[in-house]
């Protein structure tokens, strides 16, 4: 009996075939030869599995592994879904779940930690961006999908996982053990500082709400001496909330972040619609960090690349790409990168990020001595003072631009 692969074998090449002889006579000859070969060897390939391998294969799960090897070899952001991934990934959820609170994503086979988010289990236990997660629950990460490995950490709130570290400095991969929890998380808190003159907001992520909350905080500062907008360890979120939180910074008209990709359709440029919420004249100071990704990247780019802010901290995460989803017929689905983002200088900051104006490196020891004064001082509910390098040039570069603002 012929078997299912040999089947897709000839399926596949008369397509190609079709596709090679059935074109109009008028339309340039295009040589498929090379494609109809590498066909070949891919269905020479599965078929020799299929006939020869030591235990019976599941045509589908084969095929459906190849797809997913074939889009995570193109960069760590495409991802081929089952059908039943599929569903899961695109079905809606209420803005909240059972999870550790961080982002992830695959880099050359290995789960890589972006960023924690503020106040969950993941930040609270001391996670860090560009920590390697090699084990969850014991089971290696390697041999996981993004998906798989994010559906695993997530789970019923109140029930354990444990994450197997591996971190750059440390000699050796490291236990942590957290407790799942709702992630609902807060994207927008704010507090005065230098007895009231310069307002703080700290952007924890960019949610579909984070605008309005965002515009609310700045219309509260509108009279302050200057503002510090920090997005350190913030890992991004919807493109459009960043869009609007620049429109409210920035002069009517300014460009703001472009897209581009081979094919037309997904160049958009966007650009700011109405005047600024605050006075141009207010000095914006952004801190940021290597955890700042993705939308995060691109608010900075768009103030930095406009003279809209000096931007303060160590050089950011350099997420610069944008996925679409597309359904395929038997229920499955592609995420696949189909564009490039630019700063409105034309920078393209994919793995590289952005260079703050003034660089404050802070040490792995230094973040994590702050992140735990922080977690006591909430835990507490008590103001403290924090030593905070990047908060406190942050600060000096605000009353550096209001003297030079009063000699001019």
């Amino acid at each position: 009996m012929k078997s299912r692969i040999s089947m897709v074998v000839g399926v596949i090449l008369i397509f190609v075939a079709g596709m090679s002889f059935g074109l109009n006579a008028k339309t340039p000859k295009t040589d498929y030869s090379e494609d109809i070969q590498i066909i070949r060897t891919y269905t020479d390939v599965l078929k020799l599995v299929e006939d020869n391998y030591v235990e019976p294969t599941d045509p589908k799960k084969l095929l459906y592994g190849s797809l997913r090897g074939l889009l995570s070899s193109l960069d760590p952001y495409s991802t081929f879904f089952t059908p039943e991934e599929f569903k899961e990934f695109t079905s809606e959820t209420q803005g909240e779940f059972g999870g550790l609170g961080m982002e992830v994503t695959m880099e050359n086979n290995k789960l890589l930690v972006v960023s924690p988010i503020e106040d969950t289990p993941a930040f609270k236990a001391g996670i860090k961006p560009g920590d390697w997660i090699v084990e969850i629950d014991g089971e290696p990460t390697d041999k996981m999908t993004l998906f798989q490995a994010v559906k695993k950490m997530r789970g019923k709130p109140g029930t354990k996982v444990t994450l197997t570290i591996f971190r750059k400095g440390v000699e050796k991969p490291f236990k942590v053990e957290l407790v799942r929890d709702l992630i609902k998380v807060k994207s927008v808190k704010t507090k005065e500082l230098e007895n009231g003159k310069i307002g703080y907001i700290r952007l924890t992520q960019f949610q579909e709400n984070s605008a309005e909350e965002f515009e609310k905080a700045l219309k509260s500062f509108k009279n302050k001496e200057g503002i510090i907008i920090d997005l350190r360890n913030n890992p991004g979120g919807l493109l459009t909330s960043a869009v609007s939180i620049a429109d409210m910074l920035l002069p009517k008209g300014k460009l703001i972040v472009y897209t581009q990709g081979r094919d037309p359709k997904n160049k958009e440029e966007f650009y700011s619609q109405s005047e600024p919420v605050v006075d141009k004249k207010i000095p914006i100071a952004v801190i940021v960090n290597k955890g700042s990704a993705s939308a995060s990247e691109i608010l900075t780019g768009a103030l930095k690349d406009n003279n809209r802010a000096i931007i303060v901290g160590d050089t950011t995460f350099g997420k610069a790409s944008v996925q679409t989803l597309i359904p395929l017929p038997d229920g499955s689905g592609v995420k696949l990168t189909v564009a490039h983002y630019y700063t409105p200088n034309g920078n393209l900051i994919m793995n590289k990020g952005i260079t703050p104006d003034i660089i404050v490196k802070v040490s792995e020891e230094e973040e994590a001595e702050r992140a735990k004064a922080e977690r006591e001082a909430k835990m507490n509910g008590k103001e403290v003072e924090i030593k905070d390098p990047q908060l406190e040039a942050a600060i000096n570069a605000i009353k550096i631009l209001n003297f030079a603002k009063k000699l001019n």
